[in-house]
């Protein structure tokens, strides 16, 4: 007997392409999602790759389709366009600020959430605080959008640089509350049973600070009731749990772009993955 209620559309979640659309492309038509298929990607859609600009254009003609949460390499390119920060070497973001539509591209970027949560499920670029529930973490995240969104953003998004303060207090105000929430969902990997925040390592799980772990390792997170999805950490590769789905998987490194069907059964989410051998970023 057919349901009596309508099936929401699973999503499909991408890793961090950074600008290697053709890469995104095989593997959408890979993945092979009907046209009502959610697209979901898990921040850093643009940067370092070789086509941050066709990149954007194509998820923002997806339309309400395409659920991107910001990354720090979206967050930099508003920064640059702002006059906050400037262009690195091996960055692709010129192309997007030399656009004939470029204030509009930058809306649309800033307009982004820094944390979605459907189907069960909440998507950030980084990580999660394990002192934060659903509840708290989407609170803390809608403040930050109203901040991006407001007529002063540009001072606001200067006010975010720096790794201080580290840990979370309810009673922290202004740039300082909104820097560690920013830093938490777009920067975070690893941090202490009570939070603190350490940004000194980007390498695999062997290479933790003493003291620290994997943000998603901390023993009775506020968030391991649900399951969270995040990008951004390419040494760490494709990691999958019933609670953790990572999907960085370094395709700007020439390694692999991922993409994971998110059923709410962990028992039948499916992956597909391509390989990126011609994306390969420029290091400093």
């Amino acid at each position: 007997m057919a349901s009596l209620f309508p099936q929401h559309p699973v999503p499909l979640a991408f890793g961090d392409i950074q600008g290697c659309r053709e890469a995104y492309q095989r593997l959408l038509s890979k993945a092979a999602p009907s046209d009502t298929t959610p697209l979901w990607f898990a921040g850093d859609v643009i940067n370092r790759g070789p086509e941050s600009l066709a990149t954007l254009r194509d998820l923002i003609a997806l339309g309400d389709r395409a659920v991107a949460v910001l990354g720090n390499h979206d967050l930099h390119l508003l920064s640059v366009s702002a006059g906050i920060r400037k262009s690195k070497k091996g960055d692709t973001i010129d192309e997007i600020l030399a656009a004939p539509d470029a204030a509009d591209l930058l809306d649309w970027v800033r307009h982004r959430p820094i944390a979605h949560f459907d189907h069960g499920m909440l998507m950030v670029h980084a990580g999660v605080l394990p002192q934060w529930d659903v509840a708290t973490t989407l609170e803390l995240a809608d403040e930050f959008h109203r901040a991006l969104r407001a007529p002063n953003w540009k001072e606001t998004l200067a006010s975010l640089y720096g790794n201080e303060p580290n840990r979370w207090k309810p009673k922290l105000k202004g740039s300082d509350r909104l820097r560690v929430v920013c830093n938490a969902l777009t920067r975070l990997r690893f941090c202490s049973a009570e939070g603190d925040m350490d940004f000194s390592s980007s390498g695999g799980v062997d290479s933790a600070p003493p003291g620290f772990m994997p943000w998603f390792d901390v023993p009775e997170r506020g968030t391991s009731d649900i399951t969270v999805v995040f990008g951004h950490w390419a040494a760490l590769g494709l990691i999958i749990r019933d609670n953790v789905i990572g999907l960085d998987s370094g395709c700007v490194w020439g390694e692999e772009l991922t993409a994971v069907r998110l059923a709410s059964d962990p028992v039948e989410r499916t992956v597909t993955q391509v390989d990126c051998p011609n994306c390969r970023a420029v290091v400093d």
